[in-house]
């Protein structure tokens, strides 16, 4: 009697790709020795070198540091949403913004009674005699609540807007343009006295921060350190994020989002989580930015601002998470040179590097070391 037929030996065998590390061992070692520049190197060239010595690194010069890492944050969460999903925003200052806001409004409390008014309340709330703290300040005084606030409320702020938009499948331009008009909606809003958010001066005067004066060189370390330390667990979040199982669904959103549809899979809660996760990192960003630079106004929502971060991750190299980081030092080392050499031309210079990366490196800085090792090779 024969043997019956087994069906699954006439089926070709599917060799499924396997996992990709989250770095190589290069990878890792470029990661440690940030980490180690970062967090050590940094502080004893700032701290302890002379100020005399040429090895000595500045405040100025550490404070421009900090500063570009938290933009490279925002450009990083950039490349999540429009260089492996497709998703052009060009709204993520108010995400930043928010973030800023929402540390800014306890640095504000935390100035107590040092204010020019000697009172309990803000000193530009005295001035527009405001009797009593408005109710959105509340949790205001507590840092533990503050750090909940930084993470909630650009969170809740995308997960709303994108729900309903992604649910109406806007994309495209059409996409960017609306997230550029709720930016601009929120920045009027915030430019309002009435609203308790300090109106176009908005908040600066900073003294303390968990009661440390935060004008010391070591607490102005600290929140470096701490800055460049969020960006290297953020670019391995994101790592982890696109060589997983989700990534490539997110990938394959960008490519061909219908034909993800017509396979089974919801488009919405994978647009939707990388959507809020992408305004959460900006927010983080903005709570970092603020007590380094001192100053928090409605002119971070303006749309220019949106628009730089996007730029960013273009020049460096979308879909690569290494290249919008090196995109935001770039473009914002080049800023901080060509304002004080040439401040006149500074906004020329930004649109012909925009225009000349799309046009001659689509693939930006990455994508052009690239090239250029594989022709070595």
């Amino acid at each position: 009697m024969p043997k019956p037929e087994n069906n699954s030996d006439r089926m070709p065998s599917i060799q499924l790709p396997s996992k990709a590390p989250l770095l190589s061992a290069k990878g890792w070692a470029a990661w440690l020795c940030a980490l180690i520049v970062l967090c050590t190197l940094v502080p004893l060239l700032n701290l302890v070198i002379p100020a005399d010595s040429v090895f000595h690194m500045s405040d100025f010069a550490v404070a421009l540091i900090a500063k570009i890492m938290c933009y490279a944050i925002c450009a990083l969460a950039m490349d999540l949403i429009w260089g492996y999903t497709g998703i052009l925003s060009l709204g993520h200052g108010l995400f930043f913004a928010l973030g800023g806001y929402a540390m800014g409004m306890y640095l504000m409390r935390q100035i107590g009674l040092d204010g020019n008014y000697k009172s309990e309340l803000p000193d530009f709330m005295v001035f527009l005699d405001w009797k009593t703290l408005p109710w959105h300040w509340f949790f205001s005084g507590s840092f533990v609540a503050t750090l909940f606030l930084v993470v909630l409320v650009p969170g809740l702020v995308a997960l709303v807007f994108g729900y309903f938009a992604f649910r109406s499948r806007i994309k495209g331009v059409y996409f960017s343009i609306i997230t550029q008009a709720m930016t601009f909606a929120a920045m009027l809003l915030f430019f309002r006295n009435e609203t308790g958010f300090g109106g176009n001066n908005g908040f600066t005067d900073f003294k303390r921060i968990l009661n440390i004066p935060i004008a010391t060189p070591s607490m102005r370390m600290v929140l470096f350190t701490l800055t460049g330390a969020t960006l290297l667990l953020f670019f391995l979040l994101g790592r982890w994020l696109v060589t997983s199982k989700f990534g490539r669904v997110l990938q394959a959103v960008r490519d061909a989002e219908s034909r993800v549809m017509f396979s089974g899979y919801s488009t919405l809660g994978y647009k939707l989580t990388i959507w809020t996760l992408s305004a959460v990192m900006c927010g983080v960003a903005g709570a970092l930015y603020v007590p380094q630079v001192g100053i928090i106004n409605p002119s971070e929502m303006s749309p220019a601002n949106s628009i730089e971060i996007a730029i960013w991750a273009a020049v460096g190299g979308r879909a690569t998470l290494i290249g919008p980081i090196i995109g935001a030092f770039i473009v914002n080392g080049a800023k901080s040179w060509l304002t004080v050499a040439y401040p006149d031309f500074w906004l020329y210079f930004l649109g012909a590097l925009f225009i000349g990366v799309t046009l001659f490196l689509p693939d930006g800085v990455v994508g052009l070391v690239k090239k250029l090792k594989g022709t070595k090779a």
